[in-house]
């Protein structure tokens, strides 16, 4: 079952360049991953580059092969995305031209992430008033053990 979530990065001109993420996506753990593995503009950037995606970080790929040598960072390691474009899809970052566009509340994901001003944001996409942007949910400051 999966906790649908879309992950952005602000970009300079206020725009969010964003992907879709599939599973575990409630802040407790996809917060605490991107806050440990993709806590930079340069990891957050690379890490939606590659589009769509049904988890960003797991042992696993469609290929049965490993996914990447490592993660900058964090050292030698086969944890990492697993993009859809791996079983041969096609699902591109999408472009939205600012925050509010990217937090539309016609959208499925129940938790929207933003790279922004050196850090992640979690809003919960489920408490959307129409009168205003959604709730900002904190995220645990704990590391994960992977």
């Amino acid at each position: 079952m999966g906790t649908r979530s879309r992950i952005g990065i602000q970009l300079a001109d206020e725009s969010i360049l964003s992907a879709y993420h599939h599973s575990d996506g409630y802040p407790e753990w996809l917060g605490r991953i991107l806050r440990t593995h993709y806590n930079s503009k340069e990891l957050a950037a690379e890490l939606i580059d590659g589009g769509d995606m049904s988890s960003c970080w797991s042992e696993e790929c469609w290929t049965n092969e490993e996914i990447i040598p490592g993660v900058k960072g964090v050292g030698p390691q086969k944890y990492g995305p697993q993009y859809y474009s791996q079983r041969g899809e096609n699902y591109p970052p999408r472009l939205d031209t600012d925050l509010c566009e990217y937090l539309l509340p016609d959208n499925s994901e129940e938790f929207a992430y933003v790279f922004r001003n050196g850090q992640w944001v979690c809003y919960n996409m489920n408490q959307f008033d129409d009168s205003k942007l959604p709730e900002i949910v904190e995220i645990t400051s704990t590391a994960l053990a992977v």
